[in-house]
């Protein structure tokens, strides 16, 4: 009997250890699943150096040389401010409304917790979260764990907040999620938001603002102060109750900020001189790879050449003369009214509204913009290095992606003249050089690229005898040009002495060169004619003087690229004989008219049809180019729209009010030493005699008149 009890105790004894030693076994296995399993989470979750590296995507700038921001680059809207210039009342406000217990748990609030799961499983449904400010930061900054509600996202991210909150102090976590949390609308940070929402810097925001940017973040779409001002104000005065009772505010402050109403600035579409802009954020992206950045995520800091107040005169002065144009343009079309239904789409548009679009009442239609809109363009760059300080690539009412300054090759009609005279004065032909002001003949193609006779004759239809090459420029006259390329310098050397200075389109080499049939960028023509004004020196145009990173270091300059390419003797002839043009020939308007009295030097231009105006000029401190004209070639801005009077004005407005704005005193244009004065006869051009009528001419040395006059003999 006995043994047979022992025999049965023993039995229960041995169930129960190979019960303990399966249980047992089961734990560690579970358990080595489950670290197993988390140790397969952690593979794809941020390493210890990703979580010490905090690198989130910043605000590109973009300034002006005078220090104004001109546009911001990004994918995510955000500029990174330190928690100092946080106001406390912010980061009050954050910690009230989204974890009240921040500075007390360590990643994860386990009362929390605690609240959602019962809360949860009362419902059946995922009603209530348990995110404390370190579980949104992780979710913010590391793309691999997630936004869908699922228990296995919540697992990565809570691993993630505690290995954020092992790594950074609560400050250092506070200033991370401040500068990366979306509030919508594309802003993330708040320093993004609050230049969006409010129009001010973090550091200014005031007690409802900050609330108002904080009840924002359970649902930036829901909660908008844009799109829903009403659940936007509801949603404040829930957070600064919470801030009431957390102690954050007094009685006071709580019923001051809760009365006041919400104030939401306009948002700008656009940055200051948009066409600039866009001309520097292309560049920049041909430089990324070479500067290892991105300049959408990296945050830097691009300081141009741009000076903001010469490019608000300039959008200023072309918009006066658009406004004339666009008046004569209308009256002319109107006037044909074949014409005009032809262009107007007057059988899809009606009239009526058409003429009020164009008077300006309302916008154009897109699909009229090309033919019915006059457009302009206008670049001023500093002859002594290139740099751009002031650049409009279309109207600055109708902004479009389409860069007229650098990206519309055109007819530059008479301003392409100074080449040609450029190419005689570089090969030894004083400016006493005379060709007979007659009618010639030039072979051209036509449109099927048929050759065919041309006579071209000058602008007023004039003819003469013999006149010199400053009559010639001074009054454009296209026969005296004709004959130069025909009898002094042939079409060749012409379109090489273009693009040694810096004209980059195909020239075509015939006999039509000394009319600018060829086209050519806005950019290049005022780039060459800066050689002129540089002492022969062509300076390649740039407009970012350097680059900084989010840190402040300097990652790249840019300095003057510049290249001799004449005398600086040929360089102050043309100069003095486009002096010649602006004194007293066809751009005397700008000092009659509108007063510019600088010394100065330019040319207009015309094509034929008046289809382009063109007017390119320089004083010593800038050199700037104007062209008006429609998109659609080869429709007419109008009658007597020459270069002088549909583009001269702008130019002179523009370089009168810069000059003036600079405080930039009067200068002469420097003459070299191989440039001398010499009086002569002032009909023969030769060497004068007692009796002849005289005038101070300039030449170069060796190619002053050795000839005496014949005509004029002393009594």
């Amino acid at each position: 009997m006995v043994k047979k009890k022992t025999t049965r105790k023993s039995k229960e004894n041995a169930n129960w250890g190979t019960i303990l030693r399966r249980s047992f076994g089961i734990t560690i296995a579970g358990g080595i699943l489950v670290l197993g399993w988390l140790v397969y989470l952690a593979q794809d979750l941020p390493s210890i150096e990703q979580l010490e590296n905090f690198d989130p995507d910043l605000v590109t700038r973009v300034y002006s040389r005078d220090g104004q921001v001109l546009d911001e680059f990004y994918l995510q809207k955000r500029v990174f401010v330190n928690l100092s210039q946080i106001p406390q009342i912010m980061q009050d406000a954050v910690v009230a409304s989204e974890d009240r217990r921040f500075r007390e748990h360590w990643g994860i609030s386990l009362r929390s917790v605690a609240r959602a799961v019962v809360i949860n499983l009362l419902t059946l449904k995922y009603s209530q979260g348990f995110s404390t400010i370190s579980q949104q930061l992780a979710r913010n900054l590391y793309k691999s764990i997630g936004f869908e509600e699922t228990l296995l996202r919540k697992i990565k991210e809570v691993i993630t907040a505690i290995q954020i909150e092992r790594t950074y102090t609560k400050d250092e976590i506070l200033e991370m999620y401040l500068n990366t949390v979306h509030f919508g609308h594309g802003t993330y940070g708040v320093q993004a938001a609050a230049k969006r929402f409010f129009g001010k810097d973090a550091k200014d925001l005031s007690l409802d603002e900050a609330a108002t940017l904080v009840g924002v973040l359970p649902s930036p779409v829901h909660y908008s102060p844009i799109n829903n001002p009403t659940k936007s104000i509801a949603r404040r005065n829930t957070v600064l109750r919470l801030m009431l009772a957390q102690g954050y505010i007094s009685q006071k402050a709580y019923r001051q900020a809760r009365a006041l109403p919400l104030t939401i600035v306009e948002e700008s579409r656009t940055g200051k001189a948009p066409y600039f802009t866009e001309y520097i954020r292309r560049f920049m992206e041909t430089e990324d790879e070479r500067l290892g950045v991105n300049i959408y995520r990296d945050g830097l800091k691009i300081y141009t050449t741009l000076d903001a107040r010469l490019q608000d005169i300039a959008e200023e002065m072309l918009m006066r003369s658009i406004r004339e144009n666009q008046d004569i343009f209308n009256q002319t079309i109107w006037a044909d009214s074949e014409k005009f239904a032809e262009l107007a789409y007057l059988g899809i548009f009606p009239e009526d509204t058409v003429k009020m679009m164009m008077k300006g009442d309302l916008p154009l239609y897109t699909e009229l913009r090309d033919k019915l809109l006059v457009q302009c363009a206008l670049v001023a760059l500093d002859p002594r290095t290139g740099q751009i300080l002031a650049m409009v690539g279309g109207r600055p009412d109708y902004h479009d992606q389409y860069n007229r300054a650098v990206q519309a090759p055109r007819q530059p009609g008479s301003v392409f003249k100074p080449f040609v005279y450029t190419t005689a004065i570089d090969n030894g032909y004083p400016v006493t050089t005379q060709l007979l002001n007659q009618p010639v003949v030039l072979n051209v193609q036509n449109s099927k690229g048929e050759w065919i006779k041309w006579m071209p004759q000058n602008y007023d239809y004039s003819t003469g005898g013999l006149t010199t090459l400053r009559d010639g420029l001074r009054r454009s006259l296209n026969l005296i040009s004709v004959r130069m390329v025909q009898e002094l310098v042939p079409a060749r050397e012409v379109k090489t002495m273009a693009q040694r200075m810096g004209i980059t389109t195909n020239i075509r080499a015939v006999d039509a060169i000394a009319l600018g049939t060829s086209e050519v960028y806005l950019m290049d023509v005022v780039a060459a004619y800066a050689v002129f004004d540089n002492a022969g020196v062509y300076s390649k145009p740039f407009g970012i003087n350097r680059v900084e990173d989010r840190y402040g270091n300097v990652i790249a300059r840019y300095v003057p690229e510049q290249e001799e390419v004449l005398s600086e003797e040929t360089a102050y002839l043309m100069t003095n004989l486009m002096q010649s043009v602006m004194d007293a020939g066809t751009g005397g308007s700008a000092r009659w008219k509108y007063l510019f009295h600088y010394p100065a030097a330019g040319k207009t231009g015309t094509t034929q049809g008046r289809s382009d105006a063109w007017f390119v000029g320089f004083t010593p401190y800038i050199v700037a180019g104007v062209w008006f004209g429609i998109d659609s070639y080869p429709i007419s801005l109008g009658p007597n729209r020459e270069g002088s009077t549909a583009a001269l004005p702008a130019w002179a407005r523009f370089m009168r009010e810069s000059h003036k704005l600079l405080n930039l005193p009067k200068k002469d244009f420097v003459r070299p030493k191989g440039v001398i004065e010499v009086q002569i006869c002032s009909v023969t051009k030769k060497k004068p005699t007692s009796a002849c009528p005289v005038e101070t001419e300039v030449f170069k040395k060796g190619t002053e008149p050795t000839e005496t006059c014949d005509i004029h003999r002393p009594y």
